[in-house]
């Protein structure tokens, strides 16, 4: 099983914001896997702080 994690961060913020703004999207993308049974196929959009939809991730058959 691969697990993909695809997220875009604004390239035109600092690498500080950039650096701040990928934890914060992680911590609630990590506190939020226990919705799902993990299994090829699931996944869900990821959302920033602002709760614009900034990437995806899910889970394929390798």
């Amino acid at each position: 099983m691969k697990f993909v994690l695809e997220v875009t961060v604004d390239e035109n913020a600092s690498a500080q914001e950039r650096a701040a703004e990928l934890g914060r999207i992680l911590r609630y993308w990590g506190g939020n896997l226990h919705h799902y049974a993990l299994e090829p196929g699931d996944g869900s959009a990821v959302y920033d702080s602002q709760y614009k939809e900034v990437g995806v991730w899910r889970l394929a058959e390798d």
